[in-house]
């Protein structure tokens, strides 16, 4: 799938969520950090969950010319049941990132997501 700099539909089709959580994520980060710096935060972050999610391997962000590409889980668009405890494992690795480098402004806007929020894919601190 190729990723540009668009907002994805606000509410997840069924089935799926993950990848839409995630193509939120994207396009949020973009929009607030640029794609370049999204892509390097996302590889770190996939890179450093993947040590304990063993089915975030095949995950890449990857560079082809001027877009970048996405490769997601085949379970990430179907709906299988369990897929967001990786992309947990992701964000769980993306907020402390997100937080050393901006403070709280960008994890406060990923929790003004509706969808984001609903699935607490970044809790409060004191609930991580």
């Amino acid at each position: 799938m190729n990723l540009k700099n668009e907002r994805p539909e606000t509410v997840p089709p069924p089935g799926g969520e993950a990848a839409v959580l995630f193509e939120l994520i994207w396009a949020s980060l973009v929009d607030l950090l640029g794609t370049p710096a999204t892509a390097t935060l996302l590889r770190r972050s996939l890179k450093l969950a993947a040590r304990n999610a063993p089915e975030l391997q095949g995950v890449s962000v990857s560079r082809e010319r001027f877009e970048y590409c996405l490769v997601l889980p085949p379970e990430w668009r179907d709906g299988t049941r369990g897929t967001l405890d990786g992309l947990r494992a992701v964000a769980r690795e993306l907020q402390p990132l997100l937080q050393e480098l901006t403070g709280p402004v960008v994890i406060r806007r990923l929790r003004g997501i509706p969808e984001i929020e609903r699935c607490r894919l970044f809790p409060p601190e004191d609930e991580s």
